[in-house]
């Protein structure tokens, strides 16, 4: 479903780098020959720390999960570094790290998590501990954590949807990213072009205090599996539950500054499920070149296009040499090409209808293969193929 979703969009190559994966063999062996784009993933941080600590499997921890409130022990520590490294060896493109996602993990544990990465010149893509800008535990915080694991592991650090954790104070942290890589340091990051966000409401996210430090009630709260926005009595029941929400809490000012700002990639973060999720899992790049491009001409067109093309595979290709012939278009590179009409490419997905394809998007051609024709998507090919660093 997702790869279909993202093909319509004009990807050829989806890549789980957050989360990431505890077993890059199993990620690998479960999409080898079945994929309609080409797929690849980190070793991720957080599966890897619910497994040593014993939680059931699942994409992210509820709150309550020991992954979530437990310090690791000295031995426990030593498991997830173990299952990091292996992934590593395995050839995992990166580290994920969704460090909101597992609270109780020590600064010492994402410190020692970044020197596995280092080791293995890897780069560590990080959801930030903190959101919004109640202090002490604000994104700033946050992002000084991540920056300062950098500075003293020398690994790279990727910021993921900084604009999602940010929110008002999101122009004030690229430039101290700017900063940061003007001293030396190797840092990245990415923002979608929308104004919420979207993640698990049994999550970490949601822990007391959620309102004050996003600036946002329960009313800006909409649950994914049918269009209504939350009451204090619908988050509590929900909270219980457990489910997809999107988040309303990223100024539209933050969201222009953001995908202007040369350094940020445009990534769509993007998960869908029986149809229903967020609209960027199936519009993320018509929405940057109709919406952000062509009508309020935020950015030009091919500023744009390297963004979501050129960018990111720079980010990745010291490590995954791979990665050096996606991303452009030139002989004897990947024939990974989208043909799409700038005068009319644009996102139709909305939030009573996240899983509408786009218009404009004419051919998504993977390794040389059609999956998009005319517009229409083909069901009858499966030419994605993995991304992988080199298996030591």
């Amino acid at each position: 479903e997702n790869d279909a979703l993202r093909a319509a969009d004009g990807v050829t190559t989806a890549l789980e780098l957050e989360i990431g994966a505890a077993d890059v063999d199993r990620f690998h062996a479960a999409r080898e020959g079945k994929a309609l784009v080409n797929f690849g993933a980190s070793v991720g941080h957080v599966p890897v720390r619910m497994a040593v600590m014993g939680d059931p499997p699942g994409f992210l921890p509820p709150a309550t999960a020991r992954a979530a409130t437990e310090a690791a022990t000295e031995a426990q520590l030593q498991a997830i570094l173990a299952g990091i490294r292996n992934g590593l060896d395995r050839g995992a493109l990166a580290v994920g790290m969704g460090i909101q996602y597992t609270g109780a993990a020590s600064r010492w544990e994402v410190l020692e998590v970044f020197r596995e990465a280092a080791r293995a010149e890897a780069s560590v893509h990080v959801h930030l501990r903190h959101n919004g800008t109640k202090e002490p535990h604000s994104s700033t915080a946050a992002l000084e954590e991540a920056l300062a694991a950098a500075l003293v592991t020398g690994a790279p650090l990727h910021v993921v949807h900084l604009h999602s954790t940010s929110v008002g104070a999101t122009a004030r942290h690229l430039a101290m990213i700017d900063g940061a890589r003007a001293r030396g340091l190797d840092v990245t990051t990415e923002c979608y072009p929308y104004t919420a966000g979207m993640t698990d409401i049994a999550s970490g996210v949601f822990d007391e205090g959620w309102r004050e430090s996003l600036g946002i009630d329960y009313p800006d709260l909409l649950w994914a599996a049918t269009g209504e926005r939350l009451t204090a009595k619908t988050f509590a029941a929900r909270r219980k539950q457990g489910g997809m929400v999107a988040v309303f809490s990223i100024p539209e000012e933050m969201v222009r500054a953001a995908i202007a700002h040369p350094l940020v990639i445009v990534a769509s973060d993007a998960v869908m499920a029986g149809g229903k999720g967020h609209p960027r899992s199936s519009s993320t790049n018509a929405r940057l070149l109709g919406a952000y491009v062509r009508e309020a001409k935020v950015i030009p067109l091919m500023e744009a296009l390297r963004k979501i093309t050129l960018m990111p595979a720079r980010r990745l290709e010291g490590r995954a040499p791979a990665m050096r012939d996606k991303g452009r278009i030139r002989a004897g590179a990947d024939a990974d090409i989208t043909v799409f009409d700038p005068a009319r490419v644009r996102d139709r997905a909305t939030w009573a209808s996240p899983a509408a394809p786009p218009e404009g998007i004419a051919y998504v051609i993977v390794g040389g293969v059609p999956v998009v024709e005319r517009g229409v998507l083909r069901t009858d090919v499966r030419p994605g193929r993995a991304v992988r660093a080199p298996i030591r």
